[in-house]
């Protein structure tokens, strides 16, 4: 194998596929990158068996062939080459020669053999949606996926659900729920499936913001494929019954809100000031409808702490408890200036919402509170 190609273009893309590459695996093969030289390109692959990422690069190919590279090692020297063109060459031993300007390496290879094969999934269809709303999307749930081992493995992902017309993402992990719905051009089959938080963080990286080109989605029994850019991104899906969330969100209220989401950032930002991991503590809100403004309050080993924020508030007054991060973590997703806070009492969920519509959701379980 022998090419040669830019050094700048080389050393993003390692980058990248290399994200894929689990440093605890007992595959040897799998700490690599897969370098696969073809007639006028060069492809290069990063696989731990749950996900993988393959790019494609231009190269100026002399001789053809693929050889597995250590991931770390490759990545280091491609990144502290001093010129613009890079020269790779392989022997029959699997030794890589790499020259660029005075620099000259030799590092121990395997043979492409030795690495597994990306699962393939056929029938693969433009996700109408483009690529920085899903990149929205996925931030906007991704943070309230499960991660206690202990729990239900189908709840440590985000489901997407395909329906005609309308995409949604969903993310459990019993104490909190985030919803977020896009209205799409899809008139195709419904579809279902959960996909594991690492390809998604993925994902998220290689999706471009300002692009209007949609992402391609493949989706098989047991894997799926998106294909994003020059991208082509391969993970297993998360097997099992996922929550009926939707039965979980109440459709009346006791108490309605609306207030600055920045405010209410701000506000419990402070008050978190006198919260540590050691000494916890859940944030108390009274919820005043007559003073028109929510109060909120903690009391710690440290200190204590108060804060109020204006609000319109409508029906009954009461106190309930949260968890800081978790009600953070909600209003941190909110990608609108006012938002809706929907009450049902001190034991039972509140539901954030955008000042119209359901477009995203967010429900936190309260912190039964003691008596003062």
């Amino acid at each position: 194998m022998k090419f040669n190609c830019s050094v700048e273009a080389i050393a993003e893309a390692c980058q990248n596929v290399q994200r894929a590459i689990s440093s605890k695996t007992t595959i040897p093969a799998l700490e690599g990158i897969l370098v696969h030289a073809l007639d006028d390109r060069l492809e290069l692959t990063g696989y731990d068996l749950e996900v993988g990422i393959q790019t494609q690069i231009e190269a100026q190919v002399r001789e053809a062939g693929a050889v597995v590279l250590n991931a770390k090692v490759l990545c280091e020297i491609l990144r502290k080459l001093p010129g613009e063109l890079v020269e790779l060459e392989c022997d029959s031993r699997c030794l890589a020669s790499i020259s660029c300007g005075e620099s000259r390496y030799r590092i121990n290879g395997m043979g492409a053999e030795e690495y597994p094969e990306l699962p393939s999934i056929v029938g693969g269809q433009p996700l109408p949606v483009p690529q920085g709303t899903l990149k929205e999307m996925i931030r906007q749930t991704i943070f309230a996926v499960d991660t206690n081992p202990n729990n239900k493995p189908i709840h440590n992902g985000v489901k997407f659900e395909l329906l005609p017309g309308e995409l949604r993402l969903a993310a459990v992990d019993g104490f909190r729920l985030a919803l977020r719905k896009e209205a799409i051009e899809y008139e195709g089959e419904s579809m279902q499936f959960v996909v594991p938080p690492k390809a998604l963080n993925e994902l998220v990286r290689m999706a471009n913001e300002d692009s209007a080109e949609p992402v391609s989605v493949a989706v098989g029994r047991r894997h799926i494929v998106f294909d994003v850019g020059q991208y082509h991104m391969v993970s297993r899906l998360l097997d099992g019954e996922f929550m009926n969330y939707q039965a979980a969100i109440p459709t009346a209220f006791k108490t309605e809100t609306a207030a600055d989401t920045r405010a209410l950032i701000g506000a419990i930002e402070r008050i978190s000031l006198i919260i540590t991991e050691k000494i916890k503590s859940p944030i108390r809100c009274d919820i005043l409808p007559e003073e028109g403004r929510l109060e909120f309050s903690c009391a710690t080993g440290v200190g204590t702490a108060r804060d109020s924020v204006g609000a319109d508030v409508t029906g009954e007054a009461f106190e309930v408890g949260f968890n800081n991060r978790f009600l953070l973590d909600a209003l941190r997703a909110c990608d609108t200036d006012q938002v809706r806070l929907h009450f049902n009492g001190a034991v039972l969920p509140v539901v954030i919402l955008p000042p119209e519509g359901d477009r995203y959701l967010f429900m936190v379980l309260p912190v039964r509170l003691k008596s003062e």
